[in-house]
């Protein structure tokens, strides 16, 4: 079923200025993204939302606040979250990146033998190693894609368990390790069949332009705080 609503029309995506406002003056100029296919890019299309994927979205938005921003999106289809760990963590932090965007452990969910436990263990090493050399990091709840219309009916309780599960351990790894998260899985339209695509793995341009919007209110309250001014002390006349 289409959507019956454009992106500048659609009420959870980013209204006119509101990505000016978020990000003004904020402080990253260079911002990499690890991660699957979620991260590489595969929404499908959708009319009425911009062909464009969910973290160059981001990236672009970032970019229009400061040119200068250098982005490298490392993501790459179909690796489990320790083949992300050993293939992109070395490469993201030689980038020395002051912002990075951590996302897997979907294609690890979609199999009945997911191990929870593992998976925090390797997103914990990124996260811990991004934050060391000094970057912000951005981790992430992502949809429940076992509402897509695509996933066969006797697939839907299982898949739906282990992808919470994914996201809940993901959102308790957030609170411990001081990251920017960004919940999407019990967002209002996690169960609307316009946020999948037809491969019943992935999302819609619909549901990446609503990621975005949230990934970017996620990071305005998230701004690391500046240094305050120690004042200057008034002299003492005598």
């Amino acid at each position: 079923m289409p959507s019956t609503f454009t992106e500048s029309t659609d009420p959870y995506c980013l209204r006119p200025g509101e990505a000016g406002d978020l990000l003004h003056d904020h402080p990253w100029r260079r911002f990499v993204a690890l991660g699957d296919s979620v991260v590489e890019g595969m929404c499908e299309p959708t009319p009425g939302y911009p062909d464009v994927q969910w973290v160059d979205r981001v990236a672009a938005e970032l970019g229009v606040v400061r040119p200068e921003l250098a982005y490298r999106n490392l993501g790459r289809r179909g690796l489990r979250a320790h083949q992300v760990r050993a293939t992109q963590l070395a490469p993201a932090v030689a980038f020395a990146p002051d912002l990075a965007l951590v996302v897997c452990g979907g294609n690890d969910a979609f199999h009945p033998a997911y191990d929870a436990e593992a998976v925090d263990a390797e997103l914990t090493a990124m996260i811990t190693a991004l934050r060391g050399v000094g970057a912000d990091v951005i981790t992430v709840g992502m949809f429940d894609v076992s509402h897509s219309p695509a996933v066969p009916e006797h697939l839907r309780v299982g898949l739906g368990e282990r992808m919470r599960r994914l996201s809940a351990h993901t959102a308790t790894l957030a609170e411990r390790l001081s990251t920017v998260h960004v919940h999407l899985t019990d967002h209002p339209l996690t169960a609307d069949p316009t946020l999948y695509s037809t491969d019943g793995r992935h999302g819609s341009a619909r549901s990446d332009a609503i990621a975005t919007a949230e990934t970017l209110r996620a990071l305005s309250p998230h701004r690391p705080a500046r240094p305050t001014p120690t004042p200057t002390p008034t002299p003492t006349l005598r």
